[in-house]
């Protein structure tokens, strides 16, 4: 769409082209217009970054915002997380994978991510009375996460653990999880 169809407070992926469309870009950010009238905008995340699997349409802003909710409310750090949207008795859950040094009660972080997505995000809500059949949440204390990324090679400040996994990333990941 053109920049004249844009609706405030919507989330879009930035394309740029030529004005005859013969020539393309995706730049991989996401967008989210906070002023229409003067162009305002705020960055959301990655394209890569969005859970989108049945319609829930997850951006990592709302990923990043649902686990702030839920640190401020229970007063506990999480510095790293990852999300996994996985098959679930012939539908979807999606998998949140946390980095906590703290004791958790894993079943009030499930209720509170789950709560604040809904509030956050109305394609959520919809798609977990429809296609997400539940929220898995597994804790991990934070230098599994670190020593998961040294393994990669992606060791520093310069490399972030991915906020959503998917495909054969998902399947490495839940392998160095059992192994450990």
């Amino acid at each position: 769409i053109g920049i004249n169809e844009v609706e405030e407070g919507k989330e879009y992926a930035i394309l740029i082209s030529t004005v005859s469309g013969a020539w393309r870009y995706l730049i991989g950010d996401t967008i989210k217009f906070v002023d229409i009238e003067k162009y305002e905008i705020i960055i959301t995340g990655r394209t890569k970054s969005f859970l989108n699997n049945c319609g829930e349409h997850l951006s990592q802003d709302n990923m990043n915002r649902a686990v702030e909710l839920l640190s401020d409310k229970m007063q506990i750090e999480i510095r790293e997380f990852t999300v996994a949207a996985v098959k679930y008795d012939n539908m979807f859950a999606h998998k949140w994978f946390l980095a906590c040094d703290d004791e958790l009660d894993v079943e009030a972080v499930k209720k509170q991510i789950d709560n604040s997505l809904k509030k956050l995000n109305d394609d959520y809500r919809v798609e977990r009375i429809a296609a997400i059949k539940d929220v898995i949440v597994e804790v991990y204390p934070l230098k599994v996460f670190y020593n998961y990324m040294k393994q990669q090679g992606r060791e520093g400040a310069q490399n972030k653990f991915p906020r959503v996994l998917s495909g054969e990333k998902l399947k490495e990941w839940e392998e160095y999880l059992s192994e450990k």
